[in-house]
């Protein structure tokens, strides 16, 4: 059971009633992997400024991904200097449920902001 699950989105053109999961229609297709109800999952506060904190770059595996990751991290080093990043790979299959928990303590406990994403 996922506890104290938040969700961060950097989207000028978002709102918190489109990205609410708990919002989402009924029928909306949900993966049979999701053990906790969507609509107990809350977005954290936007940061004012990612300058001088520590953004994680996490690639879930799918093909090209860690590559994406690694150009966002030479874009904020030459343009956002005072932030960190820091890149990681998601373990195991990139469609697998598998157990990442390692990974999100450390996300937790050591960054700021995460960036999960995808390329192709």
């Amino acid at each position: 059971m996922v506890e104290d699950l938040k969700v961060t989105v950097l989207c000028p053109d978002c709102t918190r009633e489109k990205l609410d999961p708990g919002k989402l229609p009924p029928d909306f297709p949900r993966p049979a992997a999701l053990d906790f109800d969507p609509s107990s999952v809350k977005l954290t506060e936007r940061l004012d400024s990612l300058e001088n904190k520590t953004l994680y770059l996490v690639d879930i595996g799918f093909g090209g991904g860690y590559n994406f990751m690694l150009e966002i991290q030479r874009w904020f080093a030459e343009h956002m200097p005072s932030v960190t990043t820091v890149p990681r790979r998601k373990p195991g299959p990139v469609f697998a449920d598998t157990n990442n928990e390692e990974l999100w303590e450390e996300v937790r406990k050591k960054g700021d902001a995460v960036v999960i994403g995808v390329a192709g």
